[in-house]
């Protein structure tokens, strides 16, 4: 299973394989043709309220990742997380986001649970 996670401003790879969008926002300034956007969960990505709490500076990484899982535990998100899952098990899947830093946000848990 290859799962792998790029900022969503880098060029499309020839070996991106399923592109999957894990932001709940558009990113700014990005063409949804340029992008070459698979599919975009919106379901999967973390509520705007813990999204608020972390970038707010409020609490660890760490705490930001057991409260993401937890939402992550919730039926349509379950669901969805499943789906990447398969995605996975039939050839590379690319989590897009345009965090800054993508091994300290939500991309990197969604890594870590579908690894």
């Amino acid at each position: 299973m290859s799962v792998r996670v790029r900022r969503v401003y880098e060029a499309p790879a020839p070996d991106d394989g399923v592109r999957v969008l894990v932001d709940r926002l558009w990113p700014r300034g990005l063409a949804k043709d340029a992008a070459r956007v698979d599919e975009w969960p919106k379901g999967l990505t973390p509520s705007t309220e813990l999204r608020r709490w972390y970038h707010a500076g409020e609490g660890s990484y760490e705490e930001f990742a057991r409260r993401y899982e937890a939402e992550l535990a919730a039926p349509e998100a379950a669901e969805l997380l499943d789906h990447v899952r398969d995605l996975a098990r039939k050839g590379p899947v690319t989590l897009l986001t345009s965090a800054k830093e993508p091994e300290h946000s939500h991309a990197a848990v969604l890594v870590r649970l579908l690894g």
